[in-house]
């Protein structure tokens, strides 16, 4: 008996043994083919190929978010959220053939012909680099199993299994392609080549998904901004599109207004809108700050924000430029805004020298529902409602199509809750002023943030783009494009007229 069970005791270690040795071998397999793989892919997923009058360099690296960089230097770069997986795509533009990209500026049927061909040519350029990247991982893993291993047949094995992990790697990618993410690119650059860069968000938001077009029209823009070396091409403006300008609390950084004045340059910006703290204190010397308002050439409309005094929205209003709205409508850039103060003026309560405090009249809520009472009492939609605090605007839902706000000092967009016809969507804009002297304490200085808003001759947002430039010191910008699929549904304005500002009776 103890014989039998000493030859059972030796079968079961010799099994174990044996699946332990199979199972670190095959650990060991994998191992070896994931770092075949990475230095496959590291040394061989690169290409290049002509696209357009570009020499375009192509490189697929491992990365768990995926998405495109397209890299024009010196302007800056695209970001796309252009497909899912391990592998992301960077497309550089590494040099220009300067006589096809003159023929290309002089001839606009030679332009057509590049826009045409430039899809077809990128899709070759990538399945040749998908093949190349397939082969080069393949090759590095089986030489590595070679060199570790010494087996014909563990070299095989590494083989296949490479080939399994790049193909569903590629795959993956290939299937969750979204063409239309070039519709909606985050920028990083210098601010002055963002909107020539970025192309026109109106014939975008038409048809989001004409991958052709779009690709045409980032090869005429980038051809011309490489030719035109001595001064970046003007930013033609559709004239179908309204461009709107939405800052928010500035709190007296000086920083801001080049910023806003950059971009109102380079934009083509109809109107700027400031839903306020332009301040910190609504105190009499703060009052010059405003002053730069009457050098923008476009109409200001503002409303009062919790740092802001009665005497700071005196100062706003006698700009040249300035329209201040407190319960009241007004006609800008063919656009009616509606806006409304917040009814709180915060430095009375931290500043025992401002005298006792009497609160507010109304609440921050109360505020949303007096502007929904004036607008609803208009014989007109609005098309933007302006409120300081986005609490207010619970009771504009289904008022308006579009609410613009601040106060929190982050960027949020969300869409409220259907309640009839009109879907109203609210824009809660981040710090212009990179939050004013609160923003120097972090180790990082608060990025100034701003939007620009395309609006259609339908007076429909269609489009908006999200600006950061790196805090005061800094000049780096990033710009995020973001194309409203399903515009907000209201009844037709009729054609507006333009008239003094509309102040009811029970402000």
């Amino acid at each position: 008996m103890s014989i039998l069970l000493g030859i059972g005791t030796s079968a079961s270690r010799l099994v174990r043994s044996r699946w332990a040795r199979q199972l670190m071998a095959g650990a060991a397999l994998v191992a070896v083919t994931a770092i075949g793989v990475t230095v496959g892919v590291l040394l061989g997923a690169r290409g290049e190929s002509d696209v357009g009058p570009f020499r375009v360099a192509l490189h697929v690296t491992l990365a768990t978010d995926g998405g495109t960089e397209v890299a024009v230097p010196p302007l800056g770069s695209l970001f796309l959220d252009s497909h899912e997986g391990p592998a992301r795509l960077t497309v550089r533009l590494d040099s220009l053939d300067q006589r096809r990209t003159e023929v290309l500026i002089n001839d606009p049927a030679a332009l057509a012909r590049a826009g045409e061909s430039a899809p077809q040519d990128l899709r070759d350029a990538l399945v040749r680099l998908g093949l190349r990247t397939l082969g080069a991982a393949v090759l590095a893993s089986m030489l590595l199993a070679a060199v570790t291993f010494r087996s014909v047949r563990r070299v095989a094995w590494s083989g296949g299994l490479a080939l399994l992990i790049t193909g569903g790697t590629l795959g993956t990618a290939a299937a969750t392609l979204r063409p239309q993410a070039l519709a909606e690119p985050r920028y990083e650059g210098l601010l002055a080549n963002a909107p020539a860069l970025i192309g026109d968000a109106q014939r975008i938001a038409d048809d989001y998904g004409r991958y052709a077009e779009q690709l045409q029209r980032l090869v005429g823009n980038v051809g011309k901004l490489y030719a035109s070396v001595s001064s970046l091409p003007i930013y033609q403006a559709s004239p179908d599109t309204t461009r709107l300008l939405h800052v928010s609390d500035l709190h007296l950084n000086p920083a801001a207004w080049p910023v806003i004045r950059t971009v109102v340059e380079q934009y083509d910006i109809d109107a700027v809108i400031d839903t306020g703290d332009i301040t910190d204190w609504g105190s009499e010397p703060e009052t010059n700050y405003v002053s730069m308002i009457g050098q923008l050439d476009v109409p200001y409309v503002y409303i009062r924000g919790n740092h802001d005094s009665p005497r700071t929205a005196a100062a706003v209003a006698s700009q040249p430029n300035a329209v201040v709205l407190d319960n009241s409508v007004t006609l800008v850039a063919g656009l009616r805004i509606a806006g409304i103060a917040d009814p709180r003026f915060t430095p009375d309560k931290r500043d025992e020298a401002a005298g006792p405090w009497d609160e507010p009249p109304t609440t921050v809520e109360g505020a949303g529902e007096r502007l929904a009472a004036t607008i609803r009492a208009l014989d007109a939609p609005v098309d933007i409602a302006l409120v300081h605090d986005p609490a207010s605007a619970a009771a504009l839902n289904g008022v308006t199509p579009v609410v613009l706000a601040g106060h929190t000092h982050r960027r949020e967009v969300t869409v409220l809750p259907p309640t009839g016809e009109v879907t109203t969507r609210l824009a809660v804009q981040g710090s212009t002023g990179g939050a004013g002297l609160r923003g120097l304490e972090g180790e990082e200085p608060t990025p100034l943030a701003m939007s620009v808003l395309y609006l259609g001759p339908d007076r429909q947002l269609k489009a908006y783009d999200d600006i950061r430039v790196g805090g005061t010191g800094t000049a780096q910008v990033s710009l995020d494009r973001k194309v409203i699929e399903a515009p907000a549904v209201s009844a037709p304005s009729p054609a507006a007229t333009p008239s003094p500002t509309v102040r009811p009776g029970d402000r």
